[in-house]
């Protein structure tokens, strides 16, 4: 079977699930399938699934991991190799890291999520958690449907929840919802965002965990400003890991402008 086959064998059972999908015409294209089968992916509510549906969505998610150049974390080196790091305590202990999140091999990444933790349901859309998720496969949304079932209420920010992987190369994904800035930035959006940094890493270690790697938290879809919130970031986490066992701390950006605001700070 050809990637393009297995592709709209997944589509045509994502449509049968939900009739009001049952009549969306399937593209021609490679890329457009695709584009579909990822939006009905993130329009799913939670939900059990045929096992050979999964088997064939876990075999494309895996193949094109394998096709984006999976990154181990030792790959990566620390930042007292290439910058002065003046008043970092733990220089040999954290990196920086540009590019796709969801290509590391690391214990743990770190996803920033809403308060209903369950992924994003905007069909294709830019935020981090909706790529996560599109790599991770429906799984992930149903793990931490049962989690936040079991709860009973939506996560406040600053927590943090942990799952498996499920198809991405990161073994566990760890799950922190941000402040959300409307305007001024307060304290209570400084003390939330150290919080999710602490919590995160409070818990990898409390799973046994060794190394985790931190996406930008709060700064895209909820508007902390990038430079104040790298700053806190590195704070929390270099004060963290002086009485911690972690291995390594990656903090993974994707745009050239929170690349230069973590190359100022350790410079």
């Amino acid at each position: 079977m050809t990637r393009e086959e297995r592709i709209g064998k997944l589509i045509e059972y994502l449509k049968r699930e939900d009739v009001n999908y049952s009549t969306l015409k399937e593209p021609f294209d490679y890329k457009g399938k695709r584009l579909l089968l990822r939006s009905l992916m993130n329009v799913r509510r939670p939900g059990t699934a045929d096992e050979k549906y999964l088997k064939l969505q876990d075999e494309l998610l895996r193949e094109e991991a394998e096709e984006k150049k999976i990154v181990a974390w030792e790959e990566i080196p620390v930042i007292s190799e290439h910058y002065a790091c003046a008043g970092i305590k733990n220089a040999d202990r954290i990196a920086l890291w540009k590019g796709d999140i969801t290509r590391l091999y690391v214990d743990a990444i770190v996803n920033a999520a809403n308060s209903q933790m369950l992924g994003c349901f905007v069909p294709c859309h830019g935020c981090i958690d909706n790529a996560i998720h599109s790599a991770a496969g429906i799984q992930l949304r149903n793990e931490c449907a049962e989690i936040m079932e079991r709860q009973g209420h939506e996560e406040p920010a600053g927590g943090a929840k942990i799952t498996k992987g499920y198809n991405l190369p990161a073994k566990h994904v760890i799950h922190t919802v941000g402040p959300i800035v409307g305007g001024a930035v307060t304290d209570k959006h400084k003390r939330d965002l150290c919080s999710c940094y602490a919590s995160c890493m409070r818990l990898a270690e409390k799973e046994g965990l060794q190394t985790i790697a931190f996406c930008c938290i709060s700064t895209g879809e909820f508007h902390f400003p990038n430079k104040l919130a790298a700053q806190l970031a590195v704070e929390t986490v270099d004060r963290y890991l002086t009485a911690s066992k972690l291995t390594k701390v990656i903090f993974n950006v994707f745009k050239d402008e929170d690349y230069h605001i973590y190359k100022k700070l350790f410079a």
